[in-house]
């Protein structure tokens, strides 16, 4: 290439640096994120090679280990959401996939097809022929005739699209070198001909959103041949062209050139409310698994109790027992309850233990690391409340308001109206006008006898023919059309109808989705109502046991009762206890059903 430009010269350099600053101006601006190309000025290299991407990182942060005092994490419901939100790889992985979008939207730009994923899928549509297609191609650089291609002769003149979205710009630079027999000596003077060639082309290309096209190239060749009659010799022959293209029917405005910047935005929305929709679930299992944990400890509370209890009833059994007011039997059935208090209270504490580690597995990304570490529930258990069960109607307005799954219907039949559109464009047939400007030059080296008849050579080439170019000198003009007409038109009439039965699909998916959540709030409304009713009843009877067994245990200290009665009171009791601690659990999972039900968790 660096022979090249010494061959041609200045002008040769100046007109390489235009096509490059050409080329700088159709670039992106200077960009943030991945959906923007990166700065490329000075570094004109930057968007070809690979941007760094920080790699996941999978272990724990420090700050809620660090927090953990003497091995033991005081946790809020405020920093588990902190915490879920931060570390939970459900929610990590949702938000990588997410970034597809981002990858997506920057290769629309560029006029290449979306590729999807997380969630969503790009109509068939939408791909004129084969999928995986984008908006055009930039093509090769094509030929260049040799020296004296000017004929004078009238053509066929086709006009095409050119380029993508992206600007191209295409280089050529060859160096030729032919010896070739002649049969005849009429036209070179000689049997044999040797012909050297160096050629330096160059083109710029892009296609714009509105169905145009434009297209600029500037060649140059230089020749030299042993033939005798030639009229410059060496020649150098330069063209400009300029080719601009515009559809009218098929593929013509914005709405169809944009057509796949159009989806991928619809598909952004798409994929971050799958973020959203994988934060409120994991969110309400995590609180699910919280008020699991705090029921666990309320209930290892009431084993605890219920043992020291029991043991009290045994240690008075047996002194009672040696003073004769007790028989052998009594003690043994206090014995005997001990020993199942203490049973109790082994799975109550195994209870206690799995449910921590659920919990850690929700707000931990290596839950290895927090096996030392115990986690003290800082909230307890919600009271009952007025207001807290909402009218049917007014959660049924926010859960349509505000699920992830409805927003993502909806957006998924915005796109599938873009394929609609689309696919009722490519019904019409196609029209294509064109019109190119060509400019050409030759110049080169001639010989011409003086006065004496003795050649005197006088020198031209590149400049020369760069002039007459300029000057257009030996212009070139050509305007026409392309028609296509498809007969029949079946194979468009086909992926019309069907993108018309896809978006009836996704009008029928929408639907039985608002009516799959407006089921699920009303039986996420039925379950709070009996939740609460079940923390009232629970109460109520928690309440009365625990009167029954201490005017239970007021008879025995007066000896009108057995210690197997008072036994027996102080399980009820204990069961009306857990039965509390359970109920007031199932309400507080109930609140947080609602919330994830609504739309209002995230």
């Amino acid at each position: 290439m660096a022979a090249a430009l010494r061959l041609f010269g200045r002008p040769a350099r100046a007109a390489l640096l235009l096509c490059v600053f050409a080329a700088a101006a159709g670039a992106q601006e200077p960009a943030r994120g991945l959906a923007r190309n990166p700065e490329w000025f000075p570094r004109v290299y930057r968007p070809y090679v690979m941007r760094p991407l920080p790699e996941p990182d999978l272990s724990n942060p420090d700050g809620l280990l660090s927090s953990a005092a003497g091995k033991t994490l005081r946790l809020s419901l405020g920093r588990l959401e902190t915490a879920v939100r931060e570390n939970n790889l459900d929610i990590l992985f949702s938000k990588n996939a997410a970034r597809y979008a981002e990858t997506d939207l920057l290769r629309v730009k560029g006029g290449g097809a979306p590729r999807g994923g997380a969630g969503v899928q790009i109509p068939s549509g939408l791909f004129a022929g084969a999928i995986g297609a984008g908006v055009g191609g930039a093509g090769g650089l094509g030929g260049f005739g040799g020296a004296g291609g000017i004929t004078g002769g009238a053509r066929q003149v086709f006009g095409f699209p050119r380029g993508s979205y992206d600007p191209t710009l295409a280089l050529g630079f060859s160096v030729d070198r032919t010896t070739s027999p002649l049969n005849s000596i009429v036209v070179s003077g000689i049997p044999e001909v040797s012909t050297r060639s160096t050629a330096l082309l160059a083109r710029y290309s892009q296609a714009f959103t509105t169905g145009s096209s434009l297209s600029v190239s500037f060649n140059n060749m230089r020749q030299s041949s042993t033939q005798r009659f030639l009229f410059y010799n060496p020649a150098v022959v330069s063209q400009l062209s300029v080719s601009v293209t515009q559809q009218l029917l098929s593929g013509f405005g914005r709405k169809i050139g944009r057509r796949f910047l159009d989806v991928v935005k619809n598909s952004e929305t798409v994929m971050k409310e799958g973020v959203r929709l994988q934060v409120s679930t994991t969110l309400a299992r995590a609180q699910g698994a919280y008020w699991d944990l705090v029921a666990a400890r309320e209930s290892l509370g009431v084993a605890e109790q219920s043992l020291a209890v029991a043991e009290q009833l045994l240690e008075d059994t047996r002194i009672k027992d040696e003073f004769g007011t007790m028989s052998g039997l009594d003690v043994v059935t206090a014995e005997s309850e001990v020993a199942a208090r203490r049973r109790d209270l082994v799975k109550a504490r195994a209870t206690l233990e799995i449910r921590e580690m659920d919990l850690k597995n929700l707000i931990s990304r290596d839950p290895g690391q927090w096996d030392a570490v115990r986690i003290e529930p800082a909230d307890g258990l919600p009271v009952l409340r007025d207001g807290e069960v909402p009218e049917l109607d007014a959660a049924l307005d926010l859960a349509m308001r505000h699920r992830p799954e409805i927003v993502q219907e909806e957006t998924g039949l915005r796109i599938q109206e873009i394929a609609v559109r689309y696919s009722k464009d490519l019904l019409r047939p196609s029209l294509l006008v064109f019109a190119n400007f060509n400019s050409s030059g030759l110049h080169g080296d001639r010989r011409l006898p003086d006065l004496d008849g003795n050649p005197v050579l006088y020198p031209g080439g590149l400049s020369q023919a760069l002039r007459q170019v300029r000057g257009w000198s030996y212009p070139e003009y050509a305007v026409g059309f392309s028609f296509s007409l498809n007969i029949r038109n079946r194979a468009a009439e086909a992926d019309y109808h069907r993108a018309r039965r896809e978006q009836a699909q996704s009008k029928t998916e929408l639907e039985r989705t608002r009516n799959g959540i407006a089921l699920e709030v009303r039986r996420v409304l039925i379950d709070l109502a009996q939740s609460r009713a079940r923390v009232e009843a629970a109460r109520e009877a928690e309440r009365l046991s625990g009167e029954v067994m201490a005017a239970e245990e007021a008879r025995l200290g007066e000896g009108a009762s057995v210690p197997y009665e008072v036994i027996r009171r102080q399980r009820e009791y204990s069961a009306a206890r857990l039965a509390t601690v359970e109920a007031q659990a199932a309400y507080a999972k109930a609140l947080v059903e609602l919330k994830r039900a609504t739309g209002t968790l995230d």
